[in-house]
């Protein structure tokens, strides 16, 4: 989940994610996560905000037939290309505060990359990522950085802002680490810790990205959302060409290359807590 609910709902967009944004965008950042994670064969995943699917289709690429995944999301137009890209995983449509969970349905693996930012209730998404969570099991939230820290994010935004005013972009908007902590603290994780990952993506193409990340900005712009689709459209192909220049510090010959930073937060599930007569055994000895 990188773009605004109006942009995941055209059409076209979730196929231009996928073939433009996935594989050097989020496809790096989840094969972090997962290795951080450590995979065990046998484990039960589940990916929240998936999108496309890139963790879970990462994540089955390392556990085979012998992992049991699962991807919920709430485009349904995100869903039908993970599901046509790889249909071998469970894919769900459903609300991150209110998961699409089976009675008594656990997971040894949660991960949500790029999307507690976007939820409009965090604390209540995370207290199901909390019940979606098999006893002692693993945790992993990426979230990127503010954008005050990624100078070529905060570049683009600025060139968009001439047109539209100043633009609150969600993305960056839960960049910090401490209060990121604090919310698995706070929901019944334990052994919460993270770390900043910061790594150069590449894309061979330029003009696809800084068209998307155009689409992302005026989506997110309040002035934006008053304008009809063919104004918006105008906008659009206006921020792209006055962007442009951004791009010409960061073009590595055979592409684009920029530096990105992110928190990678990882925690566990409290394990049971020893009953009574089991603290009476233990105090009779």
């Amino acid at each position: 989940m990188t773009l605004p609910s109006y942009a995941m709902n055209q059409a076209s967009f979730p196929q231009m994610y996928e073939r433009w944004l996935v594989g050097p965008l989020f496809r790096p950042w989840a094969e972090m996560a997962l290795d951080e994670l450590e995979l065990s064969s046998g484990d039960r995943l589940l990916d929240i905000a998936c999108g496309t699917g890139i963790v879970a289709r990462v994540a089955r690429e390392r556990l085979g037939e012998a992992g049991y995944i699962v991807g919920v999301d709430i485009s349904p137009d995100m869903l039908a290309v993970a599901r046509a890209v790889e249909s071998a995983i469970d894919w769900r449509q459903g609300n991150a505060g209110e998961l699409p969970l089976r009675n008594g349905e656990t997971f040894d693996v949660v991960v949500c990359q790029q999307g507690l930012q976007f939820f409009p209730d965090r604390p209540a998404a995370v207290a199901q990522m909390r019940r979606a969570l098999a006893k002692g099991g693993r945790l992993a939230i990426a979230m990127w950085r503010p954008d005050d820290e990624i100078p070529f994010f905060r570049e683009l935004r600025r060139v968009a802002e001439r047109h539209l005013g100043a633009i609150a972009d969600q993305r960056y908007s839960f960049g910090e680490a401490a209060p990121l902590e604090a919310l698995l603290r706070d929901a019944g994780f334990h052994e919460v810790r993270s770390k900043i990952i910061s790594r150069t993506i590449h894309f061979g193409e330029g003009a696809p990205f800084l068209h998307l990340n155009t689409m992302a900005l005026v989506g997110m712009s309040s002035l934006a959302k008053e304008m009809g689709d063919q104004e918006r459209k105008r906008v659009v192909e206006e921020i792209v060409i006055e962007s442009a220049p951004v791009l010409q510090p960061y073009g590595n010959g055979s592409g684009l290359a920029f530096e990105l930073s992110a928190n990678l937060a990882t925690a566990k599930g409290k394990k049971d807590l020893p009953s009574q007569a089991t603290h009476r055994l233990r105090n009779a000895r």
